[in-house]
């Protein structure tokens, strides 16, 4: 599948109105809108300026891609990101948002989380995000799907918990069978210092974690800012 690569000017708008369009969309046809967040500094002003826009907020869906194994108050966790940048300032009802407990034990943590995506399915096999919002590191990596870690290699499981070595510790993570059931995946990326890894994934065959998220069935987008 060829992805759409967007050379964007004006990222934060661009992001917002993808983002929205995305939820429209969803809403008509089928009732609510299943959003995943990416954490990072990339996507932080994006959450900003969406929260400052009028939206159907109860027929939103949150989850996330990953999670650190910190408690939701910590600094280093996706979701109080989330939080401070769009649930405090948006009508999201608190039970359309499925936190990773990133302070459980970590296989716990992602086996919870798998079943409250299960029981979100609506009868289909695998739980459907309409839009997926995605970050690549400097690795390559996305999500928590880091170079070398096993976590590349599963394919049953939705949600693991994945050492990452460069790091030491565990993280929480979407695997590849969960992320690409996703309706419409969108890498969020700052291209600035990346073009060299971005060059290699667009041709294809680099070895990066990033280039394992292929829609089955789905659109693929990468939204590039300078």
């Amino acid at each position: 599948m060829k992805p759409e690569i967007i050379h964007s000017s004006d990222f934060l708008n661009d992001a917002v109105a993808l983002i929205e369009k995305e939820a429209k969309q969803a809403i008509a046809e089928r009732g609510d809108f299943r959003l995943a967040l990416s954490g990072g500094n990339t996507p932080r002003p994006v959450y900003e300026a969406l929260a400052a826009r009028p939206q159907e907020w109860d027929k939103w869906i949150i989850t996330f891609g990953d999670e650190r194994c910190v408690p939701p108050d910590d600094v280093q966790s996706n979701y109080l990101m989330a939080k401070k940048s769009l649930f405090d300032h948006a009508s999201i009802p608190a039970e359309n948002i499925l936190r990773m407990k990133g302070e459980l034990d970590p296989a716990e943590a992602a086996a919870e989380y798998e079943s409250e995506l299960r029981k979100l399915t609506d009868g289909q096999s695998l739980y459907r995000h309409d839009l997926l919002l995605l970050g690549m590191g400097d690795d390559g990596h996305t999500a928590s799907l880091f170079p070398g870690t096993t976590a590349l290699k599963e394919s049953e499981l939705w949600v693991t918990s994945n050492f990452v070595p460069k790091f030491d510790t565990h993280r929480i993570t979407l695997t590849y069978p969960l992320l690409n059931a996703s309706r419409h995946v969108c890498f969020l990326v700052n291209s600035k210092g990346k073009d060299d890894i971005l060059e290699k994934v667009f041709a294809g065959n680099s070895g990066f974690p990033c280039e394992g998220v292929q829609p089955t069935d789905g659109k693929l987008t990468w939204l590039l800012g300078a």
